[in-house]
This record gives structure tokens, C-alpha cells and sequence, in this order.
């Protein structure tokens, strides 16, 4: 039997039960829009959390033993949106003539550069930021707590490459909430910070959309001894965080599916026994139990693709509308390390987001089906016209 016949006589079936129909399609429309929003809220979860954890301070690419004398502008490439370049020293640092002292890494950095790119000045808690040139110390609140001293203070730092101590002025406290910058870390300007005996660092700030892959390949071709760490790499719980959040969204669609698709079923269950008559017909007439088992999936697919259509449409539109102004959970987040920046959330969609809801919504239709059909073809056609 030509495939054309089986698709009127299942878009007949479909519509002449349109009060079945709207209501299975709009259980369907209703599962697709929202898990369409909610796959591309995951999405946008996972955009923030990135976006907060490497601009707070580390960038999307960590470039580590560097050369002596690397610019910023060597390791300006096509996909980068700003480099930063770090000394690095162990320090010992106490107030002068006391008898506390924290052994700590000290980050000569170029304060005017790292306010546009990073956001850790914003984290201020007392005093102010660094400023070039001067011999000014950033260090955190439990940091400065240890060592007793406040902003306007005096700090002695002493490094193995420094004959003698030198004194800094603390000029700001800071706290994110991040173990690895508040404890074991200060900070100076760059210009005050002696080169001899100091590591060279850089923190690399990719544009929208760029892989760290690809640019981390250019950066091997051109420096054969240092070494280049996307953040997957140095934030691994970061990227496993991201992985079980599609995982879980996953597990969603398909608890929601199932569900949607037993209902489905249980629906066709009866729209079958309403309709035996017309399958008795077509059995006495010839039609194959294979053709049977293709009308009734057809019926179904046509009845869930129509609906999950118009669902992710709908799941679409709600995304377009709040992905302009984002979605504010501060309230929520304010002490997750992974929101230290911005509590703003924007949905975002994604192939994962638009299409699978979409797809697994026809496939398990498509499953729902097989009930319905065992039905029909475990009766013969005598049996059936015998029965009405």
C-alpha cells in the first residue's frame, strides 16, 4: 500500500478526533515549551558561570613560564579580546618590627589594564585598588586580618632577589569568596615588583564564542618552553559542574517524556477502541499488520511533531524576551564562588536547547505508539467486525 494513503488516512484520524487531539497536543506544546526554556536557562547558567569564574581574574587561557620580557601584544592573536601579563614571586611580608608574618605569592600586575579586563577590583572592600607605580600592597581581608593591618599600613616584603625588605602601603582590602584568591595571595603593581627572580604569567581573554583550542596551538608554535592551560584545565570543577548540568537536564527530559508519552498511549488506547470498526475495515480489506503499525505512528508523529513545533516556537519566544535583560537570581547566588561577579542570568539557546526537547518528544511519541499497535494487530479482522 502506496506510503501517501497511510499518511491522509492517519492526518484524517488526527483530525477528525480534534477534541483528542488539542488536548494531547497541548499536554505535548505545554512539556516542550517549558523544557525548552528551562534547557536554555541551563545553558545560560552555564554561560554565567564561566563568564564569573575567568573574569574574575584567571581569563579563559592560563599561559605559565613565560619569557622574560613577553608582551602583551605577542599574545595578541585572532580570538583574543585582551592579554595580561603577571610577575610572580614568593614573598615573606609582616608589619615592620612585628612578629607576624604570612610567606605568600606576591602578582606584580598592571593595575590600569587589569581593572578593564578583570573584575577583582570590584571587590573592594576597604580602601581603593592599586595604582601604577606606586609601592602599594592589595591583600585580602582574612590576609590582613592575620596579619593585623588595615589600609594605610605598613607592610615589610622581603624576597630572596631583594638584598633588604622593602616597605608597602596597604591601599585595599578585597574578598571574593574564592579559596584560591583569599588566602596565599597579594598583589602589587608590576612596575614595583623586581623582574630577577620572578615567574612570568599571562591571563588571556577570549572574544564571544572563540575556543581556547585553536589559540592555544598558535601560542605553542611560537613558545616551545611555556606552557598554555585552557580554564577546563585549571577549573576542573567548574567543568564538571557544567557537565552535570546537562546531564540532569537530560534525565529531566526524559522523566518529563515518559510520563507525556504514557498518557499518549493511554489516550490512543482509547481512541483506538472508538475507532476498531474503521481498523476491522481496513484489515478485511487487505491492509498488512506492518501498514496498521505505520498508521497508528504516523497518527502519533504527526500529532507530537505538530505540537512540539509550535512548543519550541513558544519555549523561543520566552527565551528572546528575557535574554535582553537577563535574569536576576543575586539574591540566590550571593555566596556562590561562581557568581562572585554577577547574579544575572541570560537564557541562552542552543542546538541541546531548541532541538532536543523537540526531538525526544517525537521519539518517545513514536514508542507510545507500539501499545496502541500491539492492540490493534493481535486481533484479526473477524474477530473484530464480530465484536461491534
Amino acid at each position: 500500500m502506496r506510503f501517501g494513503f497511510l499518511i491522509k488516512t492517519a492526518w484524517h484520524y488526527v483530525r477528525r478526533s480534534y477534541r483528542s487531539t488539542m488536548v494531547l497536543g497541548l499536554m505535548v506544546f505545554a512539556a516542550v515549551g517549558c523544557l525548552v526554556f528551562l534547557s536554555a536557562l541551563a545553558v545560560g547558567t552555564n554561560d554565567a558561570m564561566i563568564r564569573n569564574s575567568v573574569g574574575l581574574f584567571s581569563g579563559h587561557i592560563a599561559g605559565v613560564s613565560l619569557p622574560s620580557g613577553t608582551t602583551p601584544e605577542r599574545l595578541m592573536v585572532d580570538g583574543t579580546a585582551g592579554v595580561l601579563i603577571r610577575n610572580e614571586a614568593v614573598a615573606n611580608i609582616g608589619q615592620p618590627g612585628g612578629t607576624r608574618t604570612e610567606t605568600v605569592r606576591i602578582i606584580g600586575v598592571a593595575p590600569l589594564e587589569e581593572k578593564k579586563l578583570t573584575a577583582l577590583w570590584k571587590k573592594t572592600l576597604a580602601g581603593r585598588y592599586l595604582e601604577p607605580g606606586q609601592p602599594e600592597i592589595y591583600l585580602s581581608r582574612p590576609l590582613a586580618q592575620n596579619l593585623r593591618v588595615s589600609v594605610g599600613d605598613g607592610l615589610q616584603i622581603k624576597l630572596e632577589s631583594w638584598p633588604t625588605a622593602t616597605l608597602f602601603t596597604v591601599s585595599g582590602l578585597y574578598q571574593t569568596g574564592v579559596s584560591q584568591l583569599d588566602y596565599g595571595l597579594a598583589f602589587c603593581p608590576a612596575q614595583v615588583l623586581p623582574e630577577s627572580g620572578a615567574a612570568v604569567s599571562a591571563a588571556i581573554f577570549l572574544k564571544e564564542g572563540i575556543a581556547a583550542e585553536p589559540v592555544i596551538k598558535i601560542y605553542q608554535q611560537r613558545f616551545d618552553s611555556a606552557h598554555f592551560l585552557p580554564w577546563r584545565k585549571f577549573m576542573p570543577d567548574l567543568k564538571q559542574l557544567i557537565d552535570l548540568n546537562y546531564v540532569s537536564m537530560t534525565i529531566v527530559m526524559i522523566l518529563v517524556f515518559g510520563v507525556v508519552s504514557l498518557g499518549i498511549a493511554c489516550a490512543f488506547v482509547i481512541f483506538i477502541l472508538k475507532s476498531m470498526r474503521e481498523f476491522g475495515i481496513l484489515k478485511a480489506i487487505g491492509m498488512r499488520s506492518s501498514e496498521i503499525v505505520m498508521l497508528i505512528v504516523l497518527q502519533v508523529i504527526m500529532l507530537t511533531l505538530t505540537a512540539s513545533l509550535a512548543g519550541t516556537a513558544a519555549g523561543a519566544g520566552a527565551v528572546a524576551w528575557l535574554s535582553g535583560t537577563g535574569i536576576d537570581l543575586s539574591s540566590l547566588t550571593s555566596h556562590n564562588p561562581y557568581f562572585v561577579v554577577s547574579g544575572v542570568i541570560f537564557p541562552r539557546l542552543t542546538p541541546f536547547s531548541a532541538c532536543l526537547p523537540a526531538v525526544m518528544a517525537v521519539f518517545f511519541g513514536a514508542l507510545a505508539a507500539i501499545w496502541p499497535s500491539i492492540f490493534v494487530i493481535r486481533k484479526s479482522a473477524a474477530d473484530i467486525l464480530r465484536s461491534i
